[in-house]
């Protein structure tokens, strides 16, 4: 069993990454080197900031530090939405979910994320949310 769930999260076409208590990142498998555009001896050893836009690195390091030193999440369940940024530069928007980490004392070593490229989703809900606000716009009343 323990090479069938190896094998599954290594070849998931979903982005499954860990990262340390620090930020720096342990496990990059197949599905992040696909998205992300980095191979994973490129990625390991790296921090997360390799896929963090540069306009929020600190408040992503100021929750994540928050995490790590608490132990605590607010987002234990469902899932969380943010940009990210490939290896060519492009930005991609993700959602992904968060499963904190423990060592058998209960400690903090870090985090696992399974992430989703909904670039293509995003676009066309913007545009549709555009489209409806120009269609509102037209049909408002006139006021006397």
């Amino acid at each position: 069993m323990d090479r069938l769930l190896s094998e599954a999260v290594k070849n998931s076409p979903d982005t499954i990454l860990i990262s340390d208590k620090d930020g720096t990142i342990c496990f990059w498998n197949r599905g992040a080197e696909q998205m992300f555009g980095y191979s994973a001896a490129e990625a390991v050893g790296q921090s997360l900031d390799l896929i963090i836009p540069e306009n929020l690195r600190q408040r992503h390091w100021d929750g994540y530090n928050r995490v790590m030193a608490s132990g605590e999440t607010t987002y234990k369940t469902g899932l969380l939405s943010s940009p990210g940024i490939c290896k060519d530069g492009s930005k991609i928007s993700l959602e992904f979910s968060m499963v904190l980490l423990h060592d058998e004392a209960g400690h903090m070593q870090g985090c696992a994320s399974i992430m989703r490229d909904i670039t293509a989703r995003w676009k066309k809900e913007k545009e549709l949310k555009e489209r409806l606000a120009a269609c509102e716009t037209k049909q408002e009343p006139s006021i006397l």
